[in-house]
């Protein structure tokens, strides 16, 4: 059987290639920095680094978009279960912030993949993150114009974060790529 994992159902055999055990492997270093920030107190609600966003730019630019879209949802999803938040308004964000991120860096992936790095991507996924979070914040829980006037300062931190996810993908990509034991 090699290195491979095979499940029996029938006549069927279902095997987990070396790609699916890197993106579980992936998710779950995803899943695991998410749980760890989720512990870091913050002076304003809703601003956390998005560390586990360096896991999915790790994986757009050594795997590609597809991926990182399946490690980001597993991400969502893991993260929402064991923190006991699936289908809170809590969820609901976290869903909305990684669409925006996703639809940003899909876009950024298309079309300027060979002029912009890492951080180029971060930054305008960072914003696109906490765009959605506030659209989907105003439309289904704070109809109210007030939220509008915590928007700049949510998208000043979204630079600021973006930027350090950016730096610090650079750094691991640039690590992994000195390895050519990893992929």
């Amino acid at each position: 059987m090699g290195s491979a994992y095979v499940l029996r159902r029938g006549m069927t055999d279902m095997t987990a290639s070396i790609t699916d055990r890197q993106m579980a492997l992936y998710a779950a270093l995803a899943i695991s920095v998410h749980l760890l920030e989720s512990g870091i107190p913050s002076p304003v609600p809703g601003i956390k680094p998005g560390l586990a966003n360096v896991i999915t730019l790790i994986v757009l630019w050594r795997h590609g978009l597809r991926a990182a879209i399946w490690v980001t949802a597993l991400r969502v999803m893991g993260a929402s279960l064991l923190l006991g938040t699936l289908l809170s308004p809590t969820f609901i964000l976290s869903v909305a912030g990684a669409v925006g991120a996703l639809a940003a860096l899909a876009v950024l992936h298309l079309t300027l993949r060979s002029v912009l790095g890492p951080v180029g991507f971060a930054i305008p996924a960072a914003m696109a993150h906490i765009a959605c979070q506030l659209v989907v914040a105003w439309v289904f829980y704070v109809p109210h114009p007030g939220l509008w006037s915590i928007a700049p300062v949510l998208l000043a931190f979204a630079i600021v974060a973006g930027t350090a996810t950016g730096i610090i993908t650079v750094a691991i990509n640039t690590r992994l790529s000195a390895r050519p034991d990893v992929r």
